[in-house]
């Protein structure tokens, strides 16, 4: 396939594995977890977001949408989503943007033209290009024909995934990436499945193959409070890591709210309301008891943190 659905491209990451990095973003996950801070990239289709706060009430969108699915209230437009058919009218008018389409269909070409770019910058810094999402495994043809071309280049990637695809999948792709960021969320089969509609069971085959292969791997632990950083969840965690044939770093990803707004944007509900980030207490605690399974344990990639 040589054509794919991104909603992003964001350069100069630093927080996407080494170095200066393009991040490119696919549509579309399998998961549908509470937590998501990227709820533009679960769906697989193009959506409309509004931000609210940018909105000037102009009233062009009303007149160019011609599906009529765009009213004026007392604040800002107010969007019939039953009627709009994503035809990205609204979008071209609308100076202040406040309206804006999350996904592209683009070719390998049109990725790859963007990304080369910055290839001095990846050469200084030894970084390269992240696939993130959404989860990228969920479009392999295209992910495998976007890694293909970056090794043909002689650009290095990462892929940051869930690890959530079928082994015959993941195993095709596998041989073509640098690095992985592999998340590790709930170790219980039974509230992994609450927290994120899925089993558990394919993420821990995946990367318990990855470690029989001595692929390169940092695993990424987001730090929820409440959800998952009880004692049983982190000794299981402590426990499955170990066990592997190459001890793994572990990073952990204190929960943040920066993704809150986006829920509103899209006009859906955000399952945890109330959930606030993690103090530093409680990160030194579970940063001391995960350490003491001889993992090399960082927060936000940092060995010191604040």
């Amino acid at each position: 396939m040589s054509t794919g659905t991104i909603f992003d491209i964001k350069k100069f990451a630093i927080h996407d594995g080494p170095g200066v990095r393009t991040t490119v973003f696919l549509k579309g996950c399998p998961l549908s977890c509470w937590f998501c801070h990227n709820p533009e990239g679960q769906s697989s289709e193009v959506e409309l977001l509004l931000r609210s706060g940018r909105c000037n009430r102009c009233g062009d969108c009303v007149d160019c949408c011609p599906r009529d699915a765009i009213t004026l209230n007392e604040e800002a437009v107010q969007i019939d989503r039953y009627r709009c058919d994503l035809c990205g009218a609204c979008v071209d008018v609308c100076l202040p943007g406040a309206l804006e389409l999350a996904g592209r269909e683009v070719s390998v070409g049109e990725v790859m033209a963007e990304v080369e770019q910055d290839v001095v910058y990846y050469d200084q810094s030894g970084g390269g290009v992240t696939f993130s999402g959404g989860e990228p495994l969920a479009q392999p043809s295209f992910l495998l024909a976007l890694l293909r071309a970056c090794r043909e280049r002689g650009i290095r990637t990462a892929l940051d995934t869930s690890g959530y695809a079928a082994p015959g999948v993941f195993r095709r792709i596998a041989g073509h990436v640098d690095l992985f960021l592999y998340d590790l969320k709930l170790m219980s089969e039974e509230r992994h499945r609450e927290f994120t509609g899925v089993s558990v069971a394919p993420i821990h085959d995946n990367l318990r193959w990855l470690s029989e292969q001595n692929a390169s791997v940092v695993v990424r632990f987001p730090l929820l409070p409440g959800i998952n950083d009880d004692g049983d969840n982190l000794r299981a965690i402590g426990e499955f890591l170990s066990s592997l044939a190459v001890l793994y770093p572990l990073d952990i990803l204190p929960y943040h709210r920066m993704g809150v707004d986006k829920y509103v944007r899209l006009d859906r509900g955000y399952r945890m309301p109330d959930l606030e980030p993690p103090s530093r207490e409680r990160l030194g605690a579970v940063v001391g008891q995960l350490s003491g399974y001889g993992l090399r344990v960082t927060v936000r990639g940092e060995e010191r943190w604040a």
